[in-house]
């Protein structure tokens, strides 16, 4: 068989094999090792040495081979090479068939382009010894115009590109779930999401590549299906992940609830006037939860209402003020009750004894008449109320034994610490400065949580945004530009003390932007377990700081804090309570995971529930993380629910202060037995 005739044989399977094809793909290879298995797979005597070399090791044949021998069609997760040619020679067909084994035995790495649509030599010439011509063929190909550059960017760019859509389509499909396209897909089809139709075709097709790649086995199969079908699919579906809707998916695939992704998405993509119309969930998600609540039998515990001591059990009340009783209904003595509104100031107070929570419990209680508790500005985000069912004996939707839930201010179970971990921020670092505004939902404000450090480096959103850290370890981790109607906060953490350097962080809040209807901000800083917190209530003019605190690191590696706000020392009205006096305490309790002896289920809270304590916000009947594992399949549509089914009011609500047995905080107060005691507790 003639070489010409050889390379004809090949260049019209390729032709075939290209056919209605957009993309060829390389084979990552060592291309001195693929050629090495050209030459060393003809048999014995096939390939003699002619004058120093091989008869077949050319240079000609040499550069086809290192330019196409690697290259690839993809199709139904399966790579057939320009080898897999059938020749009448056998010779041949063996070199073919360890050159196709050869390339399939490695992974696709790149997408194939070329700079010139001539591949190889078709022909050169020999002038021999004795004068007369001797005529070569080599391998050679003419490429279709699909497979050439002819713009202007250069091979290396076009190939980055598809190998980073590639990278993204991979992780898009690991990490977006099914169920999240389903749901998107379903609040686009209802019109709920803003700009959803834009999206609606991106995500179907998504979905079908989706389901496709979860059908694969092996590695091999996943990696020519990622190949080919991010190819296939383009930038606007390759990398989804990194669009807006992506971030929704995410959100949503890793739990985060539905209302609260989907406002985060539309802080993105809408207007600053946009708000949603309804709440957020889907007809089908609708009509599965109610299905199963209906089997279950907890139609009749979605109703809440604020409990009363009334629905309290006397071995669930750690401790009830005796002599107060009286005062709990409202007959106390006017001039106690305003003997009450003298502020006082915490740092006066002699001789306070430190005692923790747990010592304080066994020793002080079981021999105290009344107590009272030093109510503080810090205190803000400690207030909970209790919340019981409207049908006493409805079946209890938690994971503990009755149906007595809480929720803290706020609306949640946690605090403004809880908003930023909600956010991405990382709260477990050993320094945090976080900051939280437009609780009224009308201030779109934008501020900006600002440091600077020892070394004068100054961490804010030009500086240290994520993922970037600064030399002392310091980073912003969150950062909202347009609040819209969510409360929005920033975060600024050190994880560890490793890189920080002794000296003065400076923490400060700046006004970016004013855009009306400010009501100020709060802050926290937090270390050594110790939450220190900030009220700020005047309007920011555009560009303008507002110190908040300094914090010391000493040479000793301890954190000593000098505060610049005011704010933390006055007077204000929380929950119908006046901050900065003692008021009495009605009933001391756990929370309802530790009713009944119960143990271990989730964290333990401690109750102080205070005399005239009215919830002034609107809290949810329940939260996702109270349910049984039954019901949190359900856990968007349950979410709605718990928002939507406000709890009713009644008289002598228990509200007051919780405290976390996982968060470090304190808390004075005034015990009344024989002798009257001011004691500080430790959580």
């Amino acid at each position: 068989m003639e070489f010409q005739e050889l390379n004809n044989a090949l260049l019209s399977h390729f032709k075939e094999m290209v056919k209605n094809k957009k993309y060829l793909f390389s084979v990552a290879v060592d291309k001195d090792e693929l050629w090495n298995t050209y030459l060393d797979s003809f048999p014995a005597k096939a390939n003699p040495i002619y004058k120093e070399r091989r008869q077949h090791d050319c240079s000609c044949c040499r550069h086809f081979i290192k330019t196409m021998g690697n290259v690839v069609v993809i199709q139904n997760n399966q790579m057939t090479t320009i080898w897999d040619c059938k020749v009448k020679n056998s010779v041949y067909q063996t070199v073919f068939d360890a050159l196709s084994a050869f390339v399939k035995s490695h992974p696709v790495s790149d997408i194939f382009i070329s700079k010139s649509e001539k591949v190889g030599t078709s022909e050169n010439y020999q002038i021999l010894a004795n004068g007369t011509i001797k005529k070569w063929n080599h391998f050679y190909f003419e490429l279709p115009e699909q497979f050439v550059n002819k713009t202007n960017r250069s091979i290396e760019d076009i190939k980055g590109t598809f190998r980073d859509t590639k990278h993204v389509f991979q992780r898009s499909l690991d990490e977006i779930s099914e169920d999240s396209l389903l749901t998107v897909l379903e609040l686009i089809d209802s019109n709920t999401l803003y700009r959803g139709q834009e999206w609606k075709k991106a995500l179907t097709d998504f979905l079908n590549y989706k389901k496709n790649y979860q059908k694969l086995t092996t590695e091999k199969e996943k990696n020519l299906f990622l190949w080919e079908a991010s190819a296939k699919a383009g930038i606007a579906i390759g990398r989804i992940r990194n669009h807006s809707i992506g971030a929704l998916l995410i959100h949503i695939s890793e739990g985060m609830d539905l209302d609260t992704a989907v406002r985060k998405y539309e802080q993105i993509v809408a207007p600053t006037n946009y708000k949603r119309p309804k709440a957020i969930f889907t007809k089908q998600m609708l009509e599965d939860a109610k299905k199963t609540l209906m089997e279950l039998g907890y139609l009749d515990s979605l109703n809440r209402r604020y409990a009363t001591l009334d629905d309290i059990t006397i071995n669930n009340i750690l401790f009830s003020n005796k002599d107060a009783a009286k005062r709990i209904y409202g007959t106390e003595d006017i001039f106690e009750e305003l003997e009450r509104d003298v502020v006082l100031n915490p740092k006066k107070f002699s001789r306070v004894e430190e005692i923790p929570i747990e010592k304080f419990i066994s020793d002080i209680l079981p021999t105290a008449n009344e107590i009272e508790i030093y109510f503080e500005n810090k205190h803000r985000s400690n207030m909970v109320s209790l919340i019981a069912p409207e049908k006493k004996d409805s079946k209890t939707m938690f994971k503990w034994n009755n149906n007595f839930g809480w929720a803290y201010s706020g609306n949640l179970t946690d605090s403004m610490k809880e908003r930023v971990k909600a956010a991405g921020g990382r709260v477990d670092g050993v320094l945090r400065f976080s900051i939280q505004w437009n609780e009224s939902g009308t201030d779109n404000s934008d501020l900006d949580a600002h440091c600077i450090e020892p070394n004068q480096h100054e961490i804010f959103f030009k500086t240290d945004k994520k993922p970037k850290v600064s030399a002392l370890g310091g980073q912003l981790d969150v950062d909202i530009i347009q609040p819209g109607h969510a409360i929005a906060v920033e975060n600024i953490t050190w994880l560890n003390k490793e890189k920080m350097l002794p000296g003065k962080y400076q923490f400060f809040v700046h006004q970016y932007t004013d855009r009306g209807n400010q009501d100020g901000f709060r802050a926290e800083i937090e270390f050594d377990g110790q939450i220190h917190s900030f009220d700020y209530k005047k309007g920011m003019r555009t560009g303008e700081n507002v110190s908040v605190a300094d914090v010391l690191l000493k040479e000793d590696g301890t954190f000593q804090i000098k505060n610049h706000l005011s704010s933390t020392t006055s007077s204000i009205e929380i929950w119908h309570l006046h901050t900065n006096q003692f008021i009495p305490v009605s009933v001391i309790m756990y929370s309802p995971n530790y009713w009944d002896e119960q143990n271990g289920i989730g964290h333990r809270h401690y109750f102080f529930m205070l005399k005239d304590c009215i919830n002034t916000e609107q809290p949810n009947g329940f939260y996702n993380e109270f349910l049984k594992p039954e019901l949190i399949q359900h856990k968007r549509v349950l979410e709605a629910l718990g928002s939507k089914m406000r709890v009713q009011d009644v008289e002598e609500q228990l509200s007051g202060l919780g405290f976390s047995s996982t968060k470090r905080e304190e808390l004075v107060v005034k015990v009344k037995g024989n002798t009257e005691r001011i004691l500080k507790i430790k959580f």
